[in-house]
């Protein structure tokens, strides 16, 4: 299989899947408060909206990049 095709496939379903799940979160850590030796941190939960363009997006670019590995 061309490497074309194998890109092109990896863009279709990275795209279905961001308009499948459109949001993800993580966790990271973030210092409050540094005092010398003391250090006080929370840890923020954070979500980050995948926008609807953008699985689209990919999708259509995974399709031209198909069809132009193929024609060559």
């Amino acid at each position: 299989m061309k490497a074309s095709v194998v890109v092109g496939l990896l863009l279709i379903v990275l795209g279905i899947v961001a308009l499948g799940y459109r949001t993800f979160s993580y966790t990271s850590e973030e210092t409050l408060l540094k005092l010398g030796p003391v250090e006080a941190t929370a840890d923020t939960r954070k979500t980050v909206e995948i926008p609807v363009w953008a699985g689209v997006l990919a999708i259509a670019a995974g399709a031209v990049v198909i069809a132009l590995g193929r024609r060559r």
